[in-house]
């Protein structure tokens, strides 16, 4: 009796930390110095986010120089025309964190206008899990997607095919999530 407590115990402290990691924190451009102008098209942010699956409950990183740079959170309308006047949030502290809270797109543009016009900006994506879960061992279905951007006349950012690591998390929650119950059922 006493090694099957152990061994519940022990799976009931992985699916918590499974629950965890499910959510993640994503440095803007995969390195702390991408908030800034491309070098070309190719090396836009909205380039470099069209490889990720970004989930709800996922937080973006940016790492800049506060004293010539920040971060504005903008309407569809402020990004396409890099205005800056009146962003929903302005961030310039020069290590921004933003936890994306709900499904749907988001766009952000730098707080220098000229910065923006010459292509200092991200419009991402944020995909919903299907059941109106965001993340843990109980949500073992594929997420659906957000609302298209297309439809919101703005740029696309497609998400990466195939499944990624917070997916794969989240089926190993649920197959642990099933021997538990098994283990305590024998």
């Amino acid at each position: 009796m006493a090694q099957r407590t152990l061994v519940a115990t022990f799976f009931l402290i992985f699916f918590l930390l499974t629950n965890l990691v499910c959510s993640k924190e994503i440095i803007v451009g995969g390195k702390t110095s991408s908030w800034k102008i491309p070098s070309s098209p190719s090396e836009s942010l909205n380039k470099w986010a069209e490889s990720l699956r970004i989930r709800v409950g996922d937080t973006l990183v940016w790492k800049y120089d506060e004293e010539k740079d920040s971060v504005l959170q903008v309407t569809k309308d402020a990004y396409i025309n890099c205005n800056t006047t009146n962003p929903a949030a302005n961030y310039s502290n020069g290590d921004t964190k933003v936890k994306l809270e709900r499904s749907g797109p988001y766009f952000f543009i730098s707080g220098s206008k000229s910065n923006c016009v010459e292509g200092e900006k991200l419009h991402i994506v944020v995909m919903s899990s299907r059941g109106g879960h965001t993340g843990g061992f109980f949500t073992g279905s594929s997420p659906s997607p957000a609302p298209s951007p297309a439809l919101l006349g703005a740029p696309t950012v497609a998400p990466a095919s195939g499944g990624s690591a917070s997916s794969l998390t989240r089926q190993v929650g649920v197959l642990g999530f099933v021997g538990l119950l098994a283990i305590v059922l024998l």
